[in-house]
């Protein structure tokens, strides 16, 4: 699933090509995403697009006269092509803009979403609980203490919580958490206020990192220009069971937290 790297990378990718640009038509071929594609979306024809941004894991797409809201669910990407570009299966969505250039969603598995709303995207029912952005200067060690106090989940559950922090996904917070040194299974109201000043600061060195260097490649997902991600490449923990450490070469041991895996040294993490 494209997390908060690969959704800031498309970001960063697409907005030179469509920022200032006037929507000519947008052709729906496939309605039937997560959520149905909304008859609204037409509004935006004749619109111009001010600006393209991220919040947790949407794209908001904002013009003059409303907002695209764009979720890459498990395999979605956006890819800008010139217009009379072939059609590919699973193209869902166009977005033909006025440059001779088409903004067009790709989805094989249709678990992604292109919304609309005409008030403040920030306010929509998808984006309002939303938690803070862990880039942002507010996401530091004593927010997350503060709001850990009466958590008694693990802290890699809290830290995926979305209603806490936005954005850090299955590969990020085992990464973090082995940078910070924290296992994995630790209740979140256990860790101290000196280990979340830890942890927040190797968040967002993981997620800078993984922006940097466009993602982490997954099996279905590829940046805007049908490259890959390379952030695979540095990866301490995650996907490596059995491996050495690559501080104090002690295995490291996979487990199973909820419905997701988790990585971690012994030795480096302990319980």
């Amino acid at each position: 699933m494209p997390e908060l790297p690969e959704v800031e990378t498309t970001c960063r990718g697409i907005r030179p090509y469509i920022t200032q640009s006037q929507i000519q038509a947008i052709t729906v071929r496939q309605p039937h995403l997560r959520w149905p594609v909304p008859e609204q979306v037409t509004q935006l024809i004749g619109q111009t697009i001010k600006s393209v941004e991220r919040r947790a894991k949407y794209i908001l797409i904002s013009t003059t006269g409303g907002t695209l809201i764009i979720h890459l669910g498990m395999s979605g990407s956006l890819r800008i092509c010139n217009t009379g570009t072939p059609v590919r299966k699973h193209d869902h969505v166009d977005v033909v803009l006025a440059n001779a250039r088409v903004l067009r969603f790709h989805d094989p598995r249709r678990f992604g979403a292109v919304l609309w709303t005409a008030d403040a995207p920030t306010q929509h029912p998808l984006l309002i609980k939303l938690g803070i952005e862990p880039l942002e200067s507010g996401f530091t060690g004593e927010y997350l203490w503060s709001r850990a106090q009466s958590k008694k989940v693990a802290i890699k559950a809290f830290i995926m919580d979305a209603h806490q922090v936005v954005g850090v996904g299955n590969i990020y917070a085992n990464e973090a958490l082995f940078l910070a040194g924290i296992h994995p299974q630790i209740a979140a109201c256990q860790v101290s206020k000196a280990a979340y000043e830890r942890l927040s600061t190797h968040i967002k060195q993981v997620l800078s990192n993984a922006i940097e260097q466009g993602g982490t490649t997954l099996r279905d997902f590829v940046r805007e220009e049908g490259q890959t991600g390379y952030f695979q490449l540095a990866l301490n923990v995650y996907g490596r069971k059995g491996l050495p450490c690559v501080l104090c070469n002690m295995p490291i041991v996979q487990i199973k937290q909820g419905q997701r895996s988790s990585w971690y040294c012994p030795s480096c993490q302990p319980l």
